[in-house]
């Protein structure tokens, strides 16, 4: 039996953004509420801390909900520029991106930790937004499925579902390079994160969405969404600006 599942674009700004940037966010969502208010899929922006505040209570009713890009564990304690999962909550946000490869690269975070940062996301009533990826090293030398298989099983924690759990497939060496992976490519992973989500968690499992990312542009958007298993995507710096996050968006027309 087939299954349906709803579409979801999350643009991830990184380290980018001041207050003057909050127009980019506004006019995503006035063309939520306007030309693209047909699109039966959920969008979310993913901006430095400093902002989560000032864009949620700005926003209103809008559909643009608004995400985290990364928690601790603890929901309190001794750790210094550290945000709680429920600071990011009570800031506004819906949901906190984890494990993401800068954040496994430069801050030496394991699958373990982001694991503990999923259950704290769950904890806190947010949606976790899991990200796993290969590095170039690991895709030449053909582990580009044990790396991401293992990721995955060690980052889950237990109590997923799709209302509290996203997949987010990044293969490391697209992101920021230009490089996109094949159709081919992603329909591989994609398959395999949707055959071990089912085994570890059964039914659910065929419903959590798993998204793309890794250098998405609006000229490769309707390839990737075109792929099988792909319920989404994941958008760096094409989020930045809202004509090239709207043209991603706008990709979705072919594909209600």
């Amino acid at each position: 039996m087939a299954v349906t599942i709803r579409p979801l674009v999350a643009g991830n700004w990184k380290m980018n953004g001041l207050r003057s940037s909050l127009g980019e966010a506004h006019a995503v969502a006035a063309a939520l509420a306007g030309p693209l208010a047909h699109l039966a899929i959920d969008v979310m922006l993913a901006p430095p801390a400093t902002l989560i505040f000032a864009l949620s209570s700005s926003l209103g009713h809008s559909r643009l909900a608004i995400a985290g890009q990364d928690c601790h564990a603890a929901a309190s304690g001794a750790h210094t520029g550290d945000l709680a999962a429920e600071m990011l909550r009570d800031a506004g946000a819906a949901a906190v991106i984890v494990g993401h490869s800068e954040r496994r690269s430069d801050h030496r975070e394991t699958s373990a930790m982001v694991r503990a940062k999923a259950a704290a996301a769950h904890r806190a009533g947010l949606t976790a937004i899991i990200c796993v990826g290969e590095t170039l090293g690991e895709r030449n030398a053909d582990l580009t499925l044990t790396v991401v298989k293992r990721q995955l099983a060690h980052s889950l924690p237990p109590g997923c579902k799709a209302e509290n759990t996203v997949i987010a497939y990044e293969p490391v060496w697209a992101i920021g390079t230009g490089l996109t992976a094949t159709a081919v490519d992603v329909a591989l992973v994609h398959a395999a994160i949707r055959s071990d989500l089912t085994r570890e968690i059964g039914d659910e499992g065929r419903m959590i969405r798993i998204l793309y990312g890794g250098s998405v542009k609006p000229d490769n958007a309707a390839m990737l969404l075109a792929v099988g298993d792909v319920n989404g995507l994941l958008v760096g710096g094409a989020s930045l600006t809202a004509r090239d996050f709207l043209a991603i968006l706008g990709a979705y027309r072919g594909h209600e």
